[in-house]
């Protein structure tokens, strides 16, 4: 059963059987909105960007985006880069995937972003949303939909965090202004 989920709201990943999850994938899906223009209405390419940024102690240690698919550790991984978005119409445009088991002791919170690379704000984008789901039996287990279009160009979507033997996932939402998860640390920190 899935949760929808508002901003703030954080759910723990724990199984029903009090089992810990093992492997989840965070998707991100979006469709570019249509303009208004003298010709009628049209659409334009938007190239969103999910990103994971891997936090110990407050301190960022290895990202996870289009140009570095894979953690350094092999725990966490990108599916590769989307840049039109609405392929899976409803299904996932990009995703990254954790091994919740495999990631190091030492690395506490995983941080999600979605930032336009292209600098198209949200006003273009449409129907965007992450999605965290059991990858062992593909099971969506919660969602949060990216509300409102703004004059922003990037949101922190979500993180998973340690919570005491298991993960805890808060969403977020926050807007923030970016092409690259670079640009939006400083928008991070607060949510740590």
């Amino acid at each position: 059963m899935t949760v929808n989920m508002t901003k703030g709201q954080a759910i723990s990943l724990q199984k029903n059987d009090g089992g810990s999850l093992t492997a989840v994938r965070m998707g991100l899906g979006w469709q570019a909105a249509p303009r208004r223009g003298l010709f009628g209405s049209r659409t334009r390419e938007i190239d969103l960007d999910a990103s994971a940024v891997l936090f110990a102690d407050k301190q960022p240690v290895d990202v996870v985006f289009f140009r570095h698919l894979v953690s350094d550790d092999g725990s966490v991984r990108h599916t590769g880069d989307n840049l039109v978005g609405g392929v899976g119409q409803g299904g996932d445009d990009e995703a990254i995937l954790v091994d919740l088991a495999r990631v190091p002791v030492h690395i506490d919170q995983i941080v999600f972003t979605v930032n336009s690379f292209t600098g198209q704000t949200f006003q273009e984008v449409q129907n965007a949303f992450c999605r965290l789901v059991d990858e062992t039996n593909g099971q969506e287990l919660a969602r949060y939909t990216l509300a409102g279009g703004g004059q922003y160009t990037a949101q922190i979507m979500a993180k998973v965090h340690r919570s005491g033997q298991g993960w805890t996932m808060t969403a977020l939402g926050n807007p923030a202004n970016g092409r690259t998860f670079q640009d939006l640390m400083p928008a991070i920190l607060p949510v740590l």
